[in-house]
């Protein structure tokens, strides 16, 4: 599973980030070690009370667990990964918490450990901690038969659908997944052999070459977005200029900006408004069924936490009263008769937590199985979805030739063809080689 990790203070925003629900489907505390508190924002403002003996501002050290997509992971497959975690970082017997989160059919975990060792009063040094997470990130995919990520067999062959914080924001203002963002600009890339071909495929799919403030070549999106080529192609700006020339001759972002506001006319705003508008009609039953299986597999659980406690109770009181008082509680531990039912009552809570939590899990796994089938439904809609909507894009060039009747739209694609042609002949004036 991949592992990632950080060190870091803000006990109070960490434990609302763990807890919220917004974001994820089922959050679920699974473990508290080592505080006096009982509760997760209260076991995380504990560490940072613990550090204020110290001149640690980060104290805490918290890694996310993230299994392979397709793959059902136990509870003790996660906790022998957090062992082993502490048992590579020096971090046995700390504090920590564990919380899980569900979301789309898929489980992942986050683990907290404090810090501040109590007895010194000092931070545990966690030195390289990323390249001994990526070793033992190997090993549970080498032991576990998954397939290993690119990125761990060779650095060169790291995924480039891997996205900073930033570039997940970037795309969600603009309504898209990001991936297929970087996917539509590498492949426009990958087919063309020159600038005007690369122009003509960023087009098909929405997007407009244009000259960066500081980044040089970018790309700027129908919502005004710009994306910073060389990241999203993962190209030097040396070998861009190959292909693409100087980048000084290329037009603004301004000037990208009005032109595409130009050419997004009400005709064509209207064909994309309508095409979202179906799209949304589209997903409303599955976000509406993704909605009550929400609530129903948290009625569920939490229908099983009461049954397990009342049972629990009851189990509890059957083992109590094998454990007489007064005189004849006396005789029973004169005779043995006491610790033998001490015994008998210890292998029994044992059991009986076992079960609880196998129960526990069953639920749970069966839960994730139907959250899967439903996921694979969006991701279905989201596909035929997306494939509609570069259609319409690859075919606006040729509804701006087509509407001839659109005096409005025809005039507007004139004065487009009108620039294009300006800006080739002022760069043979100036010796540049036109393009084909």
């Amino acid at each position: 599973m991949i592992l990632k990790a950080s060190q870091r203070g803000g006990s109070r925003q960490l434990a609302s980030h763990l807890l919220k629900t917004e974001e994820n489907e089922h959050v679920d505390v699974h473990e508290i070690r080592g505080f006096a508190a009982n509760d997760l924002d209260g076991a995380l403002h504990e560490a940072y009370a613990m550090s204020r003996g110290t001149r640690c501002s980060k104290f805490l050290f918290s890694v996310s667990l993230n299994p392979p997509e397709n793959e059902d992971v136990s509870i003790d497959k996660f906790e022998n990964t957090l062992d082993r975690i502490e048992n590579k970082l020096g971090l046995e017997d700390q504090p920590r918490v564990v919380v899980f989160h569900e979301k789309e059919g898929r489980r992942h975990a986050h683990c907290v450990w404090s810090r501040i060792d109590t007895d010194e009063m000092k931070a545990i040094h966690l030195s390289h901690y990323k390249r001994k997470l990526m070793d033992v990130s190997k090993q549970l995919y080498l032991e576990n038969d998954w397939d290993m990520p690119k990125g761990f067999i060779d650095k060169n062959l790291k995924n480039p659908l891997n996205f900073t914080r930033q570039e997940w924001q970037q795309a969600l203002r603009a309504g898209q997944n990001p991936k297929i963002i970087k996917s539509a600009l590498q492949h426009s890339w990958a087919i063309s052999d020159n600038r005007k071909a690369f122009e003509h495929a960023l087009q098909s799919r929405g997007y407009f070459l244009a000259k960066g403030d500081k980044r040089g070549y970018v790309a700027v999106d129908l919502h005004g977005e710009v994306y910073s080529l060389s990241r999203q192609i993962g190209i030097k700006k040396a070998d861009l200029s190959k292909k693409l020339g100087k980048a000084e001759l290329l037009p603004s972002v301004v000037e990208t900006k009005n032109t595409i506001s130009g050419r997004l006319t009400k005709q064509f705003k209207g064909y994309s408004d309508e095409l979202t508008l179906k799209h949304k009609q589209e997903m409303k039953p599955l976000i509406h069924a993704r909605q009550t299986m929400i609530q129903r597999h948290r009625e569920t659980r939490e229908n099983q936490k009461l049954a397990h406690e009342k049972r629990w109770q009851s189990e509890e009181m059957e083992r109590s009263a094998r454990l007489r008082k007064g005189f004849k509680g006396i005789w029973d531990r004169l005779t043995g008769s006491h610790q033998k039912a001490r015994v008998k009552n210890e292998k029994e809570t044992q059991k009986c937590q076992l079960r609880d939590q196998n129960e526990k899990e069953s639920l749970i796994s069966n839960q994730l199985d139907e959250r899967r089938k439903l996921q694979d439904q969006f991701q279905q809609l989201r596909e035929k979805q997306t494939d509609e909507r570069q259609d319409f894009f690859s075919d606006m060039d040729q509804q701006y030739k087509n509407i001839e009747r659109q005096d409005e739209i025809r005039e507007l694609y004139e004065q487009e063809t009108l620039r294009s042609q300006q800006t080739i002949s002022n760069k043979d004036s100036m010796g540049h080689e036109p393009e084909m």
